[in-house]
Parts: structure tokens; sequence; C-alpha cells
């Protein structure tokens, strides 16, 4: 009698928490939107804003406010989001209470393309337009540069994004025809021949070591050019 009477408690509370998680189920999915929040992770220079999230999330359900939580498409929403070439990624989900959240990382500048046309060059080495609303202090990227293959100038750019020296000294990345890159600094009118974008490490070292000599001589001036391309001397030019 016991143990039937054990089963009849086990099958009524059963009966209730399904009872009760199908009722809290129905009465969420009939709740509807309040209202569209979003929200920028990291850096506060705002490329694309807020206003701009807005519309890419209107255009593709119209308005987003007073509707069913059901018949919102997140994933859609999401889609719309990452789609856009500012935007390294968006989430967007919707809170209890009906508030539709969009996280929003923005891509990160590290270098700015200035040819016949002009757009960012991302720290994942992608393409990224310019914004109307921001411009980012990035080195600028000139002469022959191909769309589709901007590896040289991209590894150049992240290296000087990781170094003190470089960040604070070099304005401007050039790329020749065959592909090998000169450097242009702040302060200094010398020109410094990278050569081809490998060996970086070396070379770099072999720039601040000529830098941190000239620099005690007092004879930054006195040059034109300065060669890294071989790997185990630093060639200066006079003026």
């Amino acid at each position: 009698m016991k143990i039937k009477l054990r089963h009849i408690k086990l099958v009524v509370v059963l009966i209730l928490v399904v009872g009760l998680y199908s009722f809290s189920k129905v009465r969420n999915e009939n709740r509807h939107t309040k209202e569209v929040q979003v929200k920028f992770l990291g850096d506060n220079n705002l490329f694309i804003t807020e206003q701009n999230v807005s519309k890419l999330l209107i255009q593709n359900q119209k308005s987003l406010t007073d509707k069913p939580k059901d018949i919102i498409d997140l994933n859609e929403l999401e889609g719309a989001l990452n789609a856009n070439p500012m935007i390294k990624e968006a989430q967007v989900f919707i809170s209890l209470d009906g508030v539709i959240t969009a996280e929003i990382e923005q891509k990160k500048p590290i270098a700015r393309v200035s040819t016949n046309a002009s757009y960012y060059i991302d720290d994942q080495g992608s393409y990224m337009p310019l914004s109307s609303n921001f411009s980012a202090r990035v080195p600028l990227v000139t002469g022959k540069i191909y769309k589709n293959d901007l590896k040289a100038v991209y590894d150049m750019a992240k290296r000087i994004q990781e170094d003190e020296f470089l960040l604070q000294h070099v304005t401007q990345i050039h790329q020749n025809e065959d592909r090998s890159l000169d450097l242009y600094f702040r302060l200094q009118d010398f020109k410094v021949e990278l050569g081809q974008a490998e060996l970086l490490d070396k070379k770099i070292n072999n720039l601040k070591a000529f830098y941190k000599k000239a620099l005690k001589d007092n004879t930054l001036r006195n040059y034109s050019v300065v060669n890294l391309r071989f790997d185990k001397q630093v060639i200066c030019t006079k003026k």
C-alpha cells in the first residue's frame, strides 16, 4: 500500500512539473517583444553606430518591437549583422521579459590602404571599409596593393601593432611591384627598405640597433635610405 501511495505521489509531482513547464513555455512564447538594445564589446571607437545596427535588424524583420517572441528568427538577425564588413561577430538573444539584445564586436583596423581605393585592413587580415563615424589612427599602406592578396602588408602592419618602437615611429608601409616593403617614419625623412616580408624579427632588431646608435650619434638626419634587405647588416645611404 505504501509503495502504491509513493508511486501516486510521484506521478502527481511529475504531472505538476510538466504542467508548470508547459504553462511557463506557452506564457513565454506568447509574450511580445518590448525593445531592442545594442551593446558594443571592446573598444569605444564606433565605426558602426547603434543606429546602423538597428537599421540592419529592421531591414530583415521590419519592426522588432511588439511582436510575439516565438516569431523572431535570431539566427537570421545574427546572419544579417555578421554579413556587415565592419562587424567581427554579433550575437542576438531575447530575455524572458521580451528585450532583444544585440551584442556587437567590431573589427579592429591595423592599417589603412590609400591607393585608388581606400579601406582598412583589420587584425585578421581582412578587408574593412572606411567609416564616416570614426577614423582610426593607423599606418597608411601605399604602392601596388592587391585587395585579394594583403598578406605581406598585413604581416607588417600586425608586427607594427605588436611592437612599441614601430608603433611610435612608423606611419607608412609602401609595397613595391615585387611585393617588397618600405617603411617611413614619423619624424625622419629617410626610407627604410625592408625587402620581402620575411625574417621580420631579425630585420626589426637590426633597425632598432641602427636607430639607437644613430640617435646617440645625432646622425639620423644624415641618411636618405636605410637598407635592411640583408639580415646580417644595415646599409645606409647618406644624403
